[in-house]
């Protein structure tokens, strides 16, 4: 796969860089070794991690009770994991690196 995301069964562990208070959600693509997201919430008592938990689910078509923040609660690079994942979002697909659109993405 790609040093920012790991993959078993139905598992999937992401190392972001968060980039809080852009105008939109948004997958922005890579940011060194980590996948770069912007969210809309402020970083201001716990309003950007629980935004981005909900963010996450819905990109990846999950609840959101199934997405842990695993490390960075307090800063901007975050470890989060997601269980139930059944299929990557295409937004996800075309950063991996090798990855053909015609080789499926389950």
């Amino acid at each position: 796969m790609a040093d920012w995301l790991t993959r078993h069964d139905d598992r999937v562990t992401l190392a972001l860089r968060v980039q809080p208070r852009a105008s939109r959600d948004e997958v922005a693509g890579l940011h060194g070794d980590r996948l770069k997201l912007r969210i809309t919430a402020p970083p201001v008592d716990g309003a950007a991690n629980e935004h981005l938990c909900r963010f996450l689910a819905r990109l990846f078509g999950i609840p959101p009770s199934r997405v842990t923040l695993l490390k960075g609660t307090t800063g901007r690079d975050k470890l989060v994991a997601l269980e139930g994942v059944r299929e990557l979002p295409e937004a996800i697909v075309r950063l991996l690196p090798g990855v053909a659109e015609s080789e499926g993405h389950r």
